[in-house]
């Protein structure tokens, strides 16, 4: 391994060691194999499944049965590299895809490597996130990244990624119209990359006032209050809808709102099972999907963010240090929170 910096062997890290129970403590720094890099972490933003391990220990068949540290949407330095790296990696500010496919199975020979049976993400039981100091990754998950993109708009590349599949997903182009169920993060990032992608009807429904007017400043054409307003029967007849909610009530009206040969995207954790209107989507024949993670979607992330098509940071409205994790998972509980992100390496 070499480096311009001495990597401890130990380091600190924020632990989830029970429910809401996060301790900061020295830690083993994760070793690097030959064809990866050592990231000195710079920032670190708080996904909705960091506060669902957090509050409820598991998602769905992902059980957190031990120590866990979290966090998997982070930017930072490359700080030494494995024999078979390039020495010229060392320095380079990079943003990190947080994860390890086995590159050898069905799914990723098919180009779908989110789709791993085999994959090692980070902050999902057991594999260890980036609330800590350093970070190992393959060089390349490992994005460089321009001077012009902050830290935290870097490490927010990792939901842009979302919202990126979402609307290939969504089969979202120039004169498209979308709905949005949920003005959350990953609403917001999806609004605007709707606009990015050529969108030109946005519409947007929460049940929180403040977050309908936030996002018509993020890209949303219209916005809708669900409990005023019946969207199953309001005529929208968008080209595709997107949930981002996890409410079952949003699903069921979203996808009543779609267009015939349609499109509804899942992407908002919520129940694990739910009703759905299976008479509209057959008769409209829509396509309903979820998306899981994603693939090759960093290089238009970063255009998309380093070109101004999407403002990553001011979407940061809470900054904390590792020891502060608690309050950082937490802050979602405000709802002018929209996204708070955390700084191992600093305070």
């Amino acid at each position: 391994m070499t480096g311009t910096e001495s990597v401890p062997a130990t380091m600190r890290a924020s632990v989830l060691t029970g429910p809401r129970t996060l301790t900061v403590k020295d830690v083993p720094t994760p070793a690097c194999a030959a064809d990866e890099v050592v990231v000195r972490v710079a920032a670190v933003g708080v996904c909705g499944s960091d506060t669902h391990y957090f509050r409820h220990g598991r998602i769905g068949d992902f059980v957190v049965d031990g120590p866990l540290i979290l966090g998997h949407e982070l930017s930072g330095r490359i700080v030494a590299v494995g024999s078979e790296v390039p020495a010229d990696r060392v320095g380079q500010r990079v943003a990190i895809e947080p994860q390890r496919p086995c590159r050898r199975c069905k799914q990723c020979r098919a180009g779908r490597y989110n789709l791993c049976p085999h994959m090692e993400f980070y902050a999902t039981p057991p594999i260890d996130g980036a609330f800590a100091e350093y970070c190992v990754i393959r060089t390349e998950f490992a994005h460089p990244v321009p001077d012009t993109l902050s830290d935290e708009a870097a490490a927010l590349l990792e939901p842009l990624s979302v919202a990126i599949t979402t609307m290939r997903k969504a089969g979202i182009v120039p004169g498209s119209s979308i709905l949005i169920a949920g003005a959350g993060p990953i609403g917001i990032i999806c609004a605007q990359t709707a606009r990015a992608f050529g969108a030109s009807r946005i519409v947007v429904s929460d049940l929180v006032a403040e977050r309908r007017e936030r996002a018509l400043s993020y890209g949303a054409t219209e916005v809708i209050d669900p409990v005023a307003t019946d969207i199953a029967t309001a005529g929208l007849d968008v080209d595709a809808f997107v949930d981002a909610s996890g409410a079952p009530a949003a699903v069921m009206a979203g996808i009543r709102a779609v267009a015939p040969a349609g499109r509804a995207v899942l992407v908002g954790l919520g129940s694990s099972e739910m009703l759905l209107p299976v008479e509209h989507i057959q008769n409209l024949e829509i396509t309903v999907t979820g998306i899981f993670r994603y693939t090759d979607t960093w290089p238009a992330a970063i255009h998309l963010a380093a070109t101004g098509q999407v403002d990553l940071d001011s979407l940061v409205t809470g900054r904390f240090a590792l020891a502060d994790a608690p309050q950082a998972l937490d802050s979602d509980l405000d709802p002018s929170s929209l996204k708070s992100v955390v700084y191992p390496t600093t305070g």
